[in-house]
């Protein structure tokens, strides 16, 4: 069918998970386990899917290719730097996260610990990791009851490291790769001579499908990329358990992993790829959702569906600014003095992520890197050259006391 692009969208983690074959003649457990949430905690997840499809459309205006961001590990690090944040700065990104105005950051500290340590047990058929890290340049001065939040509540590994010496980066990528089962190799080219922090968090996943494609079905068949031109893609085709939702302007398929606690959402528009990402929101994403949650069985259909793998890395800086994350970018603006009295700020926030999806089931992996830089001196000028019209004052310095002020349109006037 033309005009089918598959769209990836996850929850927090759309994992992966065990094969539904048989074992020793039994049955495989295809019942989801229920994670124990408090009432603050489910609103929490609401208001983070809003985030996490908000970011997902924003980044889907720039770019037409491949990619995927994962919106828990964006949220799990840009949390840390909200527990460093102040004034204006800390509402802005709290806001930006949709975090509830009146929930403390504590509060928000707990939900955290309390839905990742269930999420990571939560199916045991699922290989699912979730790791947090706190790099900073040695002789960099970071306050104590910060670090002590990222070690107790976020279970982060907390390291100083001489950022001038190549074993730094080596250290830093090492960490990426060992957290993301080598699928993200690399997060950083170089380390900047202002940086003094990075804030980070690895999210890997990999398992089996709950009702798997058979390999000797799979077959090249054409996918169309747009209107009028295709291409051949090797494509799985299987009688596989689903659920499928439909509405305005495209069509949705469910298909679930292990016990059936993680599942993928595919989408595929009716009309341009590039509509149905600008009508996504968080309203669409509930009424998907919901519709499927509606279904009590998965039931067998047959679904074509092309093998992909791929590797993205985005800057989302641009993003997050227009999302109402503007002070933290800012280096005469951001205030983060629950992390340093020093004057720092934001420099990137970027996601590396990593998907890859066959017969047996999806692999999936994503790094997301917060750079803290020191605020650096506007370049004083070499030459000055009054040769225009200009205002000038004179005060006294000490106080500040403004005694004259003026200004010069024509010095030849008198």
């Amino acid at each position: 069918m033309k005009n089918q692009v598959f769209i990836i969208l996850c929850l927090l983690t759309f994992a992966v998970l065990s094969s539904c074959s048989k074992d020793n003649g039994e049955e495989p457990d295809l019942t989801p386990e229920n994670l124990t949430l408090t009432a603050k905690s489910s609103e929490v997840i609401a208001y983070s899917n809003e985030f996490g499809v908000d970011l997902f459309t924003k980044v889907a205006l720039a770019e037409n290719k491949n990619f995927m961001l994962s919106p828990l590990s964006a949220s799990a690090a840009l949390t840390m730097l909200l527990n460093g944040c102040e004034e204006d700065t800390y509402d802005q990104l709290k806001a930006t996260l949709k975090y509830p105005e009146q929930m403390t950051i504590s509060e928000i500290n707990e939900v955290y610990k309390n839905l990742v340590s269930q999420l990571l047990v939560i199916d045991p058929k699922v290989k699912l990791a979730l790791a947090n890290a706190i790099f900073y340049r040695q002789g960099f001065t970071v306050k104590p009851p910060f670090l002590s939040t990222m070690d107790n509540d976020f279970n982060a590994e907390i390291a100083g490291l001489d950022f001038s010496l190549p074993s730094a980066l080596t250290t830093i990528n090492k960490w990426a790769s060992d957290n993301t089962n080598g699928k993200i190799p690399e997060v950083l080219n170089e380390i900047s001579p202002e940086a003094v922090m990075f804030i980070m968090n690895a999210l890997y996943f990999k398992g089996d499908w709950s009702y798997q494609f058979d390999k000797d079905l799979t077959s090249d068949r054409a996918f169309y990329t747009d209107g009028s031109n295709s291409v051949n893609v090797s494509t799985m085709k299987g009688e596989v358990g689903s659920k499928v939702t439909g509405g305005a302007g495209y069509s949705a398929i469910e298909l679930p992993y292990g016990q059936t606690n993680f599942t993928m959402i595919v989408i595929v528009p009716t009309g341009t790829l590039t509509d149905c990402t600008a009508s996504l929101d968080a309203e669409k994403w509930n009424t998907i959702t919901s519709a499927f949650d509606g279904q009590e069985e998965y039931g067998e259909l047959t679904v074509y569906m092309p093998k992909f793998k791929f590797s993205y890395e985005k800057y989302l800086n641009k993003q997050l600014q227009s999302m109402g994350m503007i002070d933290a970018f800012d280096p005469y603006l951001a205030d983060l003095s629950g992390i340093a009295d020093a004057s720092i700020y934001v420099s990137f926030v970027k996601q590396n992520t990593f998907v890859e999806v066959d017969e047996k089931g999806t692999e999936a992996a994503a790094v997301t890197t917060i750079g803290i830089e020191l605020t650096s001196m506007p370049p004083q000028p070499q030459v000055f050259t009054i040769d225009k019209p200009f205002v000038f004052a004179i005060r006294e310095r000490t106080t500040n006391t403004l005694l004259f002020i003026g200004q010069v349109v024509n010095p030849l006037d008198n």
